[in-house]
């Protein structure tokens, strides 16, 4: 999982479905950055990516970013 920002990114987590501790670790950190605004997207196997709001088990990228603002 990844964070967006000034520095380019920061990676937040990294996680195993088998770990619960790491999945945990990740699950606190997507609903920390949800809280402060951020959009979260995961990128599937397939390719395709998709806003979430949970911590996709088997995802295989989670980017956080600010919501675009303005028109």
């Amino acid at each position: 999982m990844i964070r967006l920002d000034r520095t380019g990114h920061t990676t937040l987590a990294e996680w195993a479905s088998e770990d619960d501790a790491a999945t945990g670790r990740a699950q606190e950190a997507l609903a920390f950055e949800l809280e402060r605004g951020l959009i979260a997207s995961a990128t599937l196997k397939d390719g395709s990516a998709e806003v979430v709001r949970e911590l996709p088990m088997d995802a295989e990228l989670v980017t956080l970013r600010r919501p675009i603002v303005g028109g």
